[in-house]
């Protein structure tokens, strides 16, 4: 504890006298400091024992010593020390009264007492509060130390609790809470979710803090870089002291150390699952299961999903979006203890192979369209797949992917696509050339006014080959419409028969009509 007047009042060596603010003596002393100016507020910062002879004050006169004690406690003063002996035999009673009704501690300083003495004994007092404080946070770093080499994360939050006499939470880069103590903090620490994710959003390291005088928190971003790698939260009812502090920042530098080596073994744990998921496309799976032991659980046994993610196209400011969406989908694995395999390949590609039904699939999903106006990604998600067929499952994604592309959508299943329709896949620009060029030849023939070769066409395609049908829709006789077909195949210089051919005018219809529009 630092120095206080009653601890001051109490020292043997200053026989000091207390003469008035009595139930003011628990204030702590930052300095003792010596003013013979009337006015010497413009140079207190708040928190001193001012001391003084009186030598310019007037201190029989009851309105200036109102004055001075009021000017002194708007400016911080803690307490007034009196030098009787020197220029008044005793304090006047107008100081006295004065501080007695403003609340002022005042002590008598006897003659005997310099006042180099009281200075001496202060800054002894916030020396040795000091050393205690260094001493004390010491203690804890070499107490969390142990715990984080023995136990982890979540003894060095719990050690740390203990030592602010408070509570403690490890957050993760979602804002998940990874470790809480004691135990109830745990609920407290959820809903403070929120402030950690603005956290993230300041460069680290970064720092915040929320709550009121009961339940003052304080939250501290974890991360060597830049970028956010977690946060810590720490709550007490009061401003944390300097032992306090020390805590803090030891436990901050151990759970960065703790969080940027996880990271390397996550690493290291990537380059092997990058390994795996090669050999499981490469139709390789019991290598595959072999390379990766008891890492991947049963992840590469059970249905699973294959995601590409891409990022979309256009410039974006912040972070990239690819890492921030594997951290999100490693978080959810975790939260909801299953096994993700996430694979990057360079800065624009991710691919993700996880559980079917799992939460990983769902954070995608919501992710996708929460980045969906921001265009951050575009992914594309497999059916549910095997070990055996993980080449097709990749294809799959790679095509659900293009179509997302096309169509400017976030994220598409391919199971979409085989419930759908061919038609929105015609909506590309290779496609619609191709169209284009393949019946140009009947579009200016149809312009100079000798026939309606394009509507014909399309009528006896649609009615697949049925003349009278086919004539009945374009109201012609079947003979017209014959010949209309005939001078089809002389302009195209292909023949109707071949179904390969009507396959292609059809699409090729399709994709220049008005009945091609995106679904």
């Amino acid at each position: 504890m630092p120095p206080t007047l009653a601890s001051l009042a109490q020292h043997s060596a200053l026989k000091l006298t207390v003469c008035a603010g009595e139930d003011r003596l628990d204030t702590p002393v930052r300095w003792a400091h010596v003013s013979e100016l009337a006015d010497p507020v413009p140079y207190m910062e708040g928190g001193e024992l001012l001391l003084t002879t009186a030598l310019t004050l007037d201190a029989e006169d009851p309105e200036a010593m109102r004055r001075y004690v009021r000017r002194l406690l708007a400016a911080g003063v803690v307490g007034l020390g009196f030098a009787v002996g020197v220029n008044y035999e005793d304090i006047p009673s107008a100081l006295v009264d004065a501080a007695g009704a403003e609340g002022l501690p005042l002590l008598a300083v006897p003659r005997r007492t310099p006042f180099l003495a009281i200075s001496k004994a202060v800054s002894a007092a916030i020396a040795a509060d000091q050393y205690r404080a260094v001493t004390a946070g010491f203690e804890a770093q070499r107490e969390m130390t142990r715990a984080a080499l023995a136990e982890g994360p979540d003894a060095v939050v719990a050690r740390l609790a203990a030592h602010v006499d408070g509570w403690a939470a490890l957050y993760d880069t979602s804002g998940t809470v990874l470790a809480a103590s004691p135990e109830w903090a745990a609920r407290r620490a959820a809903r403070l979710t929120p402030d950690v994710e603005r956290l993230r959003e300041r460069p680290a390291p970064a720092s915040a803090v929320v709550g009121g005088t009961d339940d003052r928190v304080e939250l501290q971003s974890l991360g060597t870089g830049r970028r956010v790698r977690g946060a810590l939260a720490v709550g007490t009812g009061a401003p944390l002291g300097t032992a306090e502090r020390y805590a803090v920042h030891s436990a901050i530098a151990l759970l960065t150390l703790t969080t940027e080596r996880s990271r390397s073994l996550q690493e290291a744990e990537g380059r092997l699952g990058a390994a795996v998921l090669r050999m499981m496309l490469s139709g390789q799976p019991d290598h595959a299961r072999a390379v990766a032991g008891d890492l991947y659980g049963g992840l590469l046994d059970a249905p699973f999903r294959l995601m590409i993610a891409e990022t979309a196209s256009g410039e974006r400011e912040g972070e990239p979006p690819l890492p921030v969406l594997a951290e999100e989908l490693e978080s959810a694995a975790a939260r909801a203890g299953e096994t993700v395999l996430t694979v990057p390949e360079g800065e624009d590609r991710l691919l993700v192979l996880a559980g079917d039904g799992g939460a990983v699939v769902t954070a995608c999903e919501a992710y996708a369209e929460r980045e969906a106006e921001e265009a951050g990604v575009v992914v594309g998600l497999s059916a549910p797949a095997g070990p055996i067929a993980a080449a097709a499952a990749y294809k799959q994604a790679e095509q659900a992917l293009s179509v997302a592309r096309r169509r400017g959508r976030a994220l598409v299943e391919h199971e979409d696509l085989a419930a759908g329709s061919v038609l929105p896949l015609l909506a590309d620009d290779a496609v619609r050339a191709f169209a284009d060029g393949m019946l140009r030849a009947l579009y200016e023939h149809d312009a100079t006014g000798r026939g309606d070769l394009v509507a014909s066409l399309r009528a006896w395609l649609s009615r697949h080959g049925q003349w009278d049908a086919a004539a009945a829709d374009l109201g012609v006789h079947r003979h017209t419409l014959r010949y209309r077909m005939r001078r089809v195949e002389e302009i195209l210089g292909r023949s109707l028969d071949d179904p390969d051919v009507r396959m292609e005018l059809w699409l090729a219809l399709k994709a220049t009509g008005a009945d091609t529009e995106e679904r």
